[in-house]
């Protein structure tokens, strides 16, 4: 008997030491969490779009102080709660209590200023709160995370068991009582960094259609607006903007539509005028018009099945090339493209072009739009999709779209989380690569379709979206809102899509306004410069080959080319009796550098500053 319980204790203090050792210390200890680090969200070049910011909870264990009112009147002051709620607090039957919400990510000053105190069995756990450089920037697309740093909203609840690590703590050993062993160290729990989201967002790009978007809105007093920014010829989604947006640390006070409703993926509305660039592709593809041979007669309106379909200008557009069909944004004419291709071939490019489906870009929330059934697809619905009027989509679902009409004709997957890193290495852990869905028209046809658009913008309904040396193709669009299955009188959506540079295109832009005030509710008068400005702050190469020039109309401000000045001296300045203002700038005779540069577009009353020798 003494041998077997001999070889008993060998075994329990030998063999069995750890696991009874750990057993024990889980009976003993009581925990005090310090918040893992949770992943950033970066843009594609690195900087940080949400970080972290430290934020220390406050923690108390009964059992180590035996005056909970005493630390209450001590901290409420400081918390700035009353002293009545932090006791109740305090008075707790558990081992450990979190003084929340009152003590909960508070500032490091207070942390430190309360600790100074030295209360008995109260501690500072380590905690963060997420931190946004720029702001609110993208707040509906990032989305926000809660009291417990879980993702509740947007790319944080997407990706939050990417973002997300696992608590650290410090073990702290006592008996019941809750008295510290004396025998036992205290410990540490080693908790798990969480990993980093980079993203295909350029944050320069973002911030000039934040901008932007931001100017229009105040302007116009619009309802909401819409932006996206993408690579077309890989399907990266550069900048993706909704107006209006939120404090992501402030959530609470903001309504539920707003945070859980990131527009570029959310909204459905007619698109209008921006679908014809479908109608056109199909009709190219198929070979079923030459825009610089057949014509086309608009009286203003087509009878289509015995219903009178108008056009947007109501005395017509006359007789017409199916080029200027499409600079006119002609509705009869697009009619006559989409009576050519017939309902099936139409509907057919409309669902290859990724219609009536979701692109799949890997953002909650995403709708498909919405398309004519086929049981209720007649003559009149076929019209009227021709030019974008009876259907539902959404914006990504139009520049995906689009990009593939000018890129070649290749329909990508859009997508925005680019990269996921360690959190702690930055090492790469995995890649999103671009997906080409499929080809939907020839490359031919594409080239087709960028030099109608390019004539859109230079002579056609787009001309507001023109710049000067900078080559842009795109297209308006004016669609009346729809409520409860019936058109809104006096309220649209105006939109222009475009990209640049036209002979090879780069970016591919798209803005919505809704519902804008203060102006002809009209997408080339609205979206369309927008559009045009976004392009020009964020595009280095404007293309190469000769940019069409745009056309004068009444109402334009004349311009002119700026002519050489380098070289001309005073003398031959007057002689030359130019009809713009010339502002001299130092004491030389000779013109050394002018501005704007030579053959730059300016006003014929405009202004140029000369330089020469002091």
């Amino acid at each position: 008997m003494f041998m077997v319980v001999m070889l008993k204790l060998i075994h329990l203090q030998v063999f069995q030491f750890e696991e009874l050792t750990l057993k024990a210390k889980e009976s003993w200890d009581r925990e005090l969490p310090y918040a893992s680090i949770r992943g950033n969200i970066l843009d594609r070049n690195g900087e940080v779009i949400v970080g972290n910011k430290l934020s220390p909870t406050l923690f108390y264990m009964p059992s180590q102080n035996d005056d909970p009112k005493k630390v209450a009147e001590q901290i409420a002051p400081l918390l700035k709660t009353e002293e009545d709620v932090i006791l109740e607090q305090l008075s707790k039957r558990a081992s450990i209590i979190k003084l929340a919400p009152a003590g909960k990510n508070i500032t490091s000053e207070l942390a430190m200023e309360i600790q100074d105190k030295n209360i008995k069995g109260l501690y500072a756990g380590i905690d963060y709160i997420r931190e946004y450089p720029h702001g609110n920037m993208l707040s509906r697309l990032l989305g926000f995370t809660g009291s417990d740093a879980q993702g509740l909203a947007g790319i944080e609840y997407q990706y939050d068991s990417i973002l997300k690590g696992e608590d650290s703590a410090i073990r702290l050993y006592t008996d019941a009582k809750g008295i510290p062993l004396p025998h036992v160290d205290d410990g540490w729990k080693n908790g798990l960094t969480g990993n980093h989201i980079q993203l295909t967002v350029d944050l320069h790009i973002q911030q000039v259609v934040e901008r932007e978007l931001s100017q229009a809105m105040q302007k116009y007093e619009a309802t909401q607006g819409v932006a996206i920014v993408m690579n077309p010829n890989n399907g990266e989604i550069l900048a993706l903007a909704s107006a209006p947006n939120f404090d992501p640390l402030s959530y609470q006070e903001v309504d539920q539509a707003i945070y859980n409703r990131n527009l570029p993926v959310w909204m459905t509305f007619e698109p209008g005028s921006t679908f014809k660039i479908i109608t056109l592709s199909a009709a190219l593809e198929e070979d079923v018009v030459d825009l610089e041979k057949d014509t086309f007669y608009d009286p203003g309106y087509a009878i289509v099945d015995g219903v009178k379909l108008r056009c947007w200008k109501r005395d017509g557009h006359g007789l017409q090339t199916f080029l200027e069909v499409v600079q006119n944004s002609c509705n009869p004419g697009f009619i006559e493209l989409g009576q050519r291709l017939g309902e099936d071939r139409l509907s057919e490019y409309i669902r290859k072009f990724g219609f009536g489906e979701s692109t799949e870009s890997g953002m909650a929330g995403e709708s498909t739009g919405i398309l004519f059934s086929e049981e209720n697809y007649g003559p009149i619905e076929h019209a009227t999709t021709s030019f974008g009027q009876g259907i539902s989509v959404t914006p990504i679902q139009q520049v995906q779209a689009v990009a593939a009409a000018i890129n070649g004709g290749y329909l990508y997957k859009p997508y925005i989380v680019k990269n996921v890193l360690d959190g702690v290495s930055n090492e790469l852990l995995s890649s999103t690569e671009p997906e080409m869905k499929r080809q939907v028209i020839r490359e031919e046809t594409s080239a087709k379709v960028r030099d109608a658009l390019e004539h859109v913008v230079a002579e056609g309904s787009g001309r507001n979206a023109f710049r000067d040396q900078l080559r842009i193709g795109g297209k308006t669009g004016t669609a009346q809102k729809v409520k409860d299955g019936r058109y809104v009188d006096g309220e649209y959506i105006v939109s222009f899509i475009g990209f640049a540079p036209a002979d090879n295109p780069e970016l591919i832009v798209y803005v919505a306004i809704d519902n804008p005030k203060h102006s002809a509710q009209f997408g080339g008068v609205i979206a369309a410069p927008i559009v045009g400005q976004i392009l020009e702050d964020t595009l280095q190469k404007t293309g190469s080959g000769e940019q069409i020039e745009k056309e004068y109309r009444w109402g334009d401000v004349p311009q002119t080319r700026v002519p050489n000045l380098v070289g001309t001296k005073k003398e031959e300045i007057t002689a030359y009796m130019y009809p713009f203002s010339i502002v001299w700038h130092g004491d030389g005779n000779q013109i050394l550098s002018q501005l704007p540069e030579e053959n730059s577009l300016i006003p014929l009353d405009g202004t140029i500053h000369v330089y020469t020798t002091n």
